[in-house]
């Protein structure tokens, strides 16, 4: 891919507890700078979806934000009110997280069923993401099957807040069953360029313009 459609595959995110609307306002114009997609916290989102709109620049990509973040352990009813929020706050795209207990302890219905809650509740994409670094691989495919079964449109590794994220072999297996949004842990244009190269379809990275900067043909 060219450097414009490799800027496409990234989204540019700041997720952390001390973020500030300052420091939104300054990845939405890395993101737009270069092309990117954004990823910003809930309560940002109609500030931000207000300050593309309002922005020379604009945002040529997508509007993210995160829905049951980062543990996962809301109760279904706020996630789904939570990604209605969103969506009418003028976001994009929701990256949803499962709960993973409820994997674990084997409710694999009920994790599907919490999914599709939101997926059906937003006309919007919902990546899901499994948290994998928490998983066995065959936890991982179980979770994967949820998300088919809700028609999520996307599977996402990680949160970023566990111990380990994306690996070349959680993306290559996750990728058997829907696109894969690879996050957690990626800081250059090689690591990157490695996850794309097992099947991701996106990036998500704190580190957006470092890796954008880095691209080589």
């Amino acid at each position: 891919m060219d450097r414009d459609e490799f800027a496409a595959s990234i989204d540019h995110t700041v997720l952390g507890p001390e973020t500030t609307w300052e420091d939104v306002e300054t990845v939405l114009d890395e993101a737009a700078d270069r092309g990117m997609n954004a990823c910003v916290p809930p309560c940002y989102v109609a500030e931000a979806a207000d300050y593309v709109s309002d922005s020379e620049g604009g945002l040529s990509g997508a509007l993210a934000t995160v829905v049951g973040f980062p543990h996962g352990q809301h109760a279904p009813s706020a996630k789904r009110d939570e990604a209605v929020a969103a969506w009418n706050d003028g976001a994009d795209e929701i990256d949803l997280v499962i709960n993973v207990g409820r994997l674990k302890a084997g409710a694999d219905a009920v994790v599907a069923a919490e999914i599709s809650d939101v997926v059906a509740a937003v006309p919007i994409p919902v990546k899901v993401i499994l948290e994998t670094a928490l998983l066995t691989d065959a936890e991982t495919r179980r979770a994967c099957e949820a998300a088919v079964d809700a028609d999520a449109a996307m599977v996402k590794t990680s949160t970023g807040f566990a111990d380990g994220g994306a690996t070349v072999a959680d993306v290559a297996l996750m990728s058997e069953y829907l696109p894969v949004k690879a996050s957690g842990g990626i800081g250059s244009y090689e690591e990157a360029a490695a996850m794309l190269d097992a099947g991701a379809v996106r990036i998500g990275a704190s580190s957006g313009v470092a890796i954008v900067d880095g691209y080589r043909e």
